[in-house]
């Protein structure tokens, strides 16, 4: 099949050119914003009479016609063609003639492919802002059934305080509503028009590029045809917000694998998102959760190999570029899956509300709050923290916990402790009494739930 540039050529190019130039195998998935693109791109040609309306509604009515043939699995993609803008375009000029030739004008494959991606990372950023407000209303919903759930709170994995785990799953739900403002931030700079700077530096033909961006739902039109053609930052932004994103979700697929362990006792996955061992008939293995974790590196490897792509490359367009859809598209897959399974998951868990409560109250985790008491009857926070300390060291030695230490005891250390010590001790008291602005206790978190659900 002739190529497209053949008019400079006298050699036909090489099959193993052909192969591995190919991008057609994976761009196919770009064809329905090809199609909308060059729908939107041939109205403007009509419009600035540079072809007839006649024209434009030829090209328009083939590529409909092309459209259904995609969409019925009908149509076939050709490898000598290299990608889906000339597959697409080759079927139009054989489909409706002459004017199917005419589509390319004022454009080049280097805009084409920019808006294509544009139109795609648009679509996929506003479904997965959908799908991240989708799992916070799932966590939503959990921390509203847990108000008075408390557990162990962990720095270094060892036990600290006690909190609610209402308020450990709204750190995650906080977590991912800063990734949705990121993915929300990064439409402003994705919503640009690439579609008329052609090969690099524009046009002699009148086109009307604003009429082209309203068209397509862009906010505006890009500045500098060489920065057009050669900009990637929009998918490098893109997966930078996803590698955020999926940071959080594994962290929190981390936890559920320690949580679901026997050493933990804290939660049961619901058999529906667990698999089992082909040789060890009793295990349950969170392997949705590991999955989840596991595919995190990957798409720190998309956004690193995106990266290390444009590092080096001159302005403006480079054929290395054809290489940003692989861990672009793979990144987009790997992301929605990961927030469906990990939303379609979290319901059917259950929490072993018993095993949370009797870890909480141990690993001296209410010290904090002798030293807080101490600090209302006057003493100095450093001295506080001393005492303290000893105490937690006393109960080490008798191999007791707080609460069974006796008063006689604790005023040997401190003679300002009086019996009104023993109700802080209590993991319960505890998470009460910690309602500074943003903190555990129940009217703190009832709070924040309230909050959430006026954002959601």
């Amino acid at each position: 099949m002739k190529k497209p540039w053949s008019g400079r050529f006298t050699h036909k190019t090489s099959g193993l050119v052909e192969s591995f130039t190919e991008s057609i195998s994976f761009d196919k998935r770009l064809w329905r914003h090809d199609i909308r693109g060059s729908i939107a791109h041939a109205k403007m040609l009509a419009k600035q009479g540079i072809i007839t309306a006649r024209e434009a509604a030829a090209i328009e009515k083939g590529l409909l016609e092309i459209a259904a043939e995609i969409e019925a699995g009908k149509f076939r993609f050709r490898n000598e063609l290299e990608d889906i803008h000339m597959n697409i375009e080759a079927e139009l000029a054989r489909k409706i003639g002459p004017a199917g030739k005419k589509l390319h004008t004022a454009r080049s494959r280097n805009d084409q492919v920019a808006l294509d991606i544009r139109l795609y990372l648009r679509e996929e950023t506003e479904d997965i802002i959908s799908r991240i407000l989708q799992l916070q209303k799932t966590l939503l919903t959990i921390a509203e059934k847990h108000i008075d759930t408390i557990m162990p709170g962990y720095t270094h994995l060892q036990r600290a305080q006690p909190v609610l785990l209402s308020h450990h799953l709204l750190a995650y739900l906080e977590m991912i509503e800063r990734d949705k403002g990121r993915f929300m931030d990064s439409l402003k700079r994705l919503n640009v028009l690439p579609l008329g700077a052609c090969a690099l530096a524009g046009t002699t033909l009148p086109t009307d590029r604003a009429f082209v961006a309203k068209e397509l739902g862009f906010k505006t039109a890009s500045a500098n045809s060489i920065d057009t053609v050669s900009d990637r930052d929009f998918a490098v932004e893109f997966l930078s917000c996803a590698c955020i994103c999926i940071m959080h979700l594994s962290r929190f697929a981390e936890e559920l694998v320690l949580w679901s362990t026997e050493e933990f006792g804290f939660i049961e996955i619901s058999d529906a998102f667990t698999t089992g061992s082909s040789i060890m008939p009793q295990k349950k293995n969170p392997d949705v959760a590991e999955l989840v974790r596991g595919k995190t590196g990957r798409i720190y490897g998309n956004l690193m190999s995106l990266l290390t792509l444009m590092k080096g490359l001159p302005l403006s367009y480079n054929r290395d570029m054809q290489e940003d859809k692989i861990p672009l598209f793979d990144t987009v897959d790997t992301l929605k899956a990961c927030l469906e399974v990990m939303n379609a998951m979290l319901p059917g868990m259950t929490f072993n509300k018993q095993r949370m409560a009797a870890t909480a109250g141990q690993g001296y985790s209410t010290a904090t709050d002798i030293a807080e008491y101490l600090v209302k009857k006057g003493v100095p926070f450093r001295e506080a923290h001393e005492i303290t300390g000893k105490i937690v060291l006393d109960c080490i030695k008798k191999k007791i916990e707080l609460h069974e230490i006796s008063l006689k005891e604790l005023k040997s250390f401190s003679p300002v402790i009086g019996k009104d010590v023993f109700p802080t001790l209590d993991p319960a008291a505890s998470v009460r009494a910690r309602s500074s602005y943003g903190g555990t206790s129940p009217s703190q978190v009832l709070k924040q739930i309230k909050r959430y659900k006026k954002i959601l």
